[in-house]
């Protein structure tokens, strides 16, 4: 088969083509055949090696796609060939409460990933794609909508009604948008850019502030609202922007933290945490169980990703590219069958 490896990981250059034996399925093992890979921050930090330890260079990367199952090995239920399927990167996090131990097993880490004509995984891990949602908007769902599934839904505990703020204009800003607007919550979307604003009003925010016109947005946004506190945040940002996130929040919420930016320096606000009774809490992807709750959500409401371009198979590279350029508004995906 056709295959990416990581390389020295010494900058997004570093990717490369290869060929590999086509993966055998093993005992509780199934094999899938790759339609669409999709590109996440943490795909670029590990190609230039700021992610950690750096990993195997003949490791296949990236962490999140969509295929089709060809080969199951014995013992396998509840998938089967000529499914579609998908699976988040923490392949061991079936179900319950995070533990550590599940960073060990990750795909495009530890385990090759999705860049190839076939990728070999954990069969219990994955969740069927039912025909309804399109393969397309099956790409991104494991990891970015994933992430913000955990966040908006199942920390955030979102209701009708509630006011969710997300950072940025990225992959799980965006789906966070989707599943909140699906939940009937007003959403409002922070960026630099007025023309990524303008596009995240089209997808449904009810209100967006430009961070570079508005450094204190969080006040720009309690102007806008008349008042009104966020009840959950998607904290993209990192400790920089936790600050703001605080003071944009109304009493009782929840500050959902994803962003790995700079940690540096005290935890900020600390009387605003306490005096509003804030909740913060850091999240990593999700379950399989969450996730196949989201495939079920999505399936009734219509709710999908935003992709922002679709890539060929030997333009990875330039996926990459134009991901770390910060242009997009949405997924980046890559078409490989």
């Amino acid at each position: 088969m056709k295959a990416y490896e990581l390389g020295p990981q010494n900058g997004l250059e570093s990717l490369n083509q290869t060929t590999r034996p086509d993966p055998v399925a093993g005992p509780g093992e199934a094999v899938l055949k790759v339609r669409y890979v999709c590109l996440n921050n943490r795909d670029l930090q590990i190609l230039e090696g700021r992610y950690g330890t750096k990993k195997a260079e003949d490791r296949i990367p990236f962490s999140e796609g969509v295929g089709e199952v060809v080969s199951v090995g014995e013992g396998v239920s509840g998938i089967a060939v000529g499914d579609r399927a998908t699976l988040a990167h923490f392949v061991s996090w079936i179900d319950g409460p995070f533990e550590m131990r599940y960073f060990g097993v990750d795909l495009g880490t530890s385990l090759d990933g999705w860049m190839a004509e076939y990728v070999k995984v954990p069969a219990a891990a994955l969740v069927k794609i039912p025909d309804a949602i399109a393969d397309e908007q099956a790409a991104p769902l494991a990891a970015a909508t994933l992430t913000a599934w955990h966040a908006v839904v199942e920390v955030g505990q979102v209701r009708a009604g509630d006011l969710v703020v997300a950072l940025g204009t990225g992959g799980v800003a965006m789906a966070a948008l989707q599943i909140a607007k699906a939940n009937g919550a007003f959403v409002a979307i922070t960026s630099s850019s007025d023309e990524k604003l303008e596009q995240a009003r089209k997808l449904g925010a009810d209100y967006t502030v430009n961070y570079a016109t508005h450094p204190d947005w969080a006040a720009e946004l309690q102007r806008q609202t008349g008042g009104r506190g966020a009840d959950i945040v998607v904290e993209t940002g990192g400790q920089h922007t936790l600050p703001q996130s605080i003071n944009a929040c109304a009493v009782n919420a929840r500050i959902v933290i994803i962003g790995v930016g700079s940690a540096d320096g005290p935890l900020p606000n600390y009387g605003g945490i306490i005096g509003k009774n804030i909740t913060l809490k850091g999240i990593a992807e999700g379950s399989r169980a969450m996730l196949a709750r989201m495939v079920r959500a999505m399936e009734a409401t219509g709710f999908a990703p935003v992709v922002d371009r679709v890539f060929d198979y030997d333009q990875a590279l330039d996926a990459c590219q134009y991901l770390k350029s910060g242009s997009h508004l949405g997924k980046v995906l890559i078409k490989v069958s």
